[in-house]
């Protein structure tokens, strides 16, 4: 059995973290070729990673609280064990529907390694060192999507599209021997909750009312809406549109996420040195800055790859510091509900997501135009947000604790 504070438990709870990601950004270089084997049109196959994240995010809702009654460790058992027979259903899809109803019930399962293990880095940690261990966490999690995409590639080139799904049934596999033999139980009994709906719902009223917690979620969710944006159109843009090869396009993709992992190697470093909401202000200003560039480059009708890879290696090293700052900051304050927290940021961000993923499919006009003004503005909201939620909660807290 693993220790609790210890380096193994976080690459654990990184590894599984990282099943979202690998969920997402694996079969992205195989949507085109998807889209052909199941006679459907682009729409359809980017509606899969929409409503994948519209069920992520109605999960988190549930398993969040319900963890926070019987224990992180079980519910993640059985979300893994559900994702496990969901990416069965994916593989052997005969046709898009079967297809998306997979992806659904994935994102029901899938939800709880995310939701669960920031949970769990708030249990072990406390508010203060959580934000610098999600830095690291996150860094580590960024394999997922640097690596997902290339070994995506790979196997759609000797195997079918088919395979990807296999391979997520295998880690799915993997993760659960993990969960059941080594992984140890890190909420502690004094902090269990009731699971009576009232009580879920009173937590929920609680945190949407919380000034701070807002900001710091929609300051996320903002630049993950940017995030997403990619996501749902960029191998439609760079391989069908542009003409890149899936491989190549693998290859840019591990480069934008190399920018990720550089934002999440500056957060854990400064995290203590400059203060969250300082490395929230470059963040979300970085991000603001990549995406108009974006955006300005498609509108002017420069239409290349490095025209989207470019800014979107910048706009990704702003987005690797929000995310585990914002986690810190909405997490940090709701030590006696952060199961709740966590779901509740994750339903947000997600949300907010999808509907930009599906707005992406459903205005795509064959260039990249329409996905890079949605990554300009998810990244001017997310400092919107910033400026006008976060930053005078932080001020407002600082003179509370000035007067006292």
């Amino acid at each position: 059995m693993l220790r609790l504070k210890s380096p193994a438990t976080v690459i654990t709870l990184a590894a599984l973290t990282a099943l979202g990601p690998l969920a997402t950004d694996m079969y992205l270089p195989a949507m085109p070729a998807m889209a052909e084997a199941l006679d459907t049109g682009p729409d359809q196959i980017q509606l899969t990673l929409s409503l994948y994240m519209a069920g992520f995010a109605v999960a988190q809702l549930f398993c969040g609280p319900i963890s926070d009654r019987f224990g992180r460790k079980p519910v993640m058992i059985a979300g893994f064990g559900l994702f496990l027979l969901a990416s069965l259903l994916c593989a052997f899809a005969p046709s898009i529907e079967w297809l998306l109803a997979g992806r659904f019930l994935q994102a029901l399962g899938g939800a709880a390694g995310p939701v669960l293990g920031r949970a769990a880095v708030r249990d072990i940690y406390g508010p203060i060192e959580a934000g610098r261990m999600l830095s690291y966490m996150a860094s580590v999690t960024a394999l997922a999507p640097a690596l997902a995409p290339i070994v995506g590639a790979g196997l759609l080139l000797f195997f079918g599209w088919e395979s990807i799904f296999l391979l997520l049934t295998v880690y799915a596999a993997t993760m659960l021997l993990v969960l059941a033999f080594l992984m140890p139980e890190p909420l502690a009994q004094e902090n269990r909750q009731s699971v009576h709906p009232a009580t879920i719902l009173r937590n929920y009223r609680m945190l949407l009312g919380q000034r701070a917690f807002m900001g710091y979620t929609l300051v996320n969710a903002s630049g993950f809406a940017g995030l997403f944006a990619f996501l749902s159109g960029s191998s439609f843009v760079l391989i069908e549109f542009m003409g890149m090869s899936p491989f190549g396009y693998g290859i840019g993709f591990t480069l934008i996420v190399a920018g990720f992992f550089s934002g999440t190697l500056v957060s854990g470093r400064y995290s203590h040195r400059l203060g969250r909401d300082r490395l929230l202000l470059l963040a979300t200003a970085i991000c603001a800055l990549a995406g108009t560039i974006m955006a300005g480059l498609a509108t002017a009708g420069v239409y290349t790859p490095w025209a989207v890879i470019g800014p979107h290696i910048l706009f990704l090293v702003g987005f690797g510091i929000v995310m585990p700052q914002s986690m810190s900051g909405a997490l940090a304050p709701n030590p006696q509900c952060a199961g709740s927290a966590s779901s509740l940021f994750g339903f947000l961000q997600m949300t907010i997501a999808a509907l930009g993923g599906a707005l992406v499919g459903r205005f795509h006009d064959g260039t990249s135009l329409t996905m890079a003004l949605s990554i300009g503005l998810g990244g001017v909201l997310s400092l919107v947000a910033y400026l006008l939620l976060v930053r005078p909660a932080s001020q407002a807290a600082a003179a509370s604790q000035a007067r006292s």
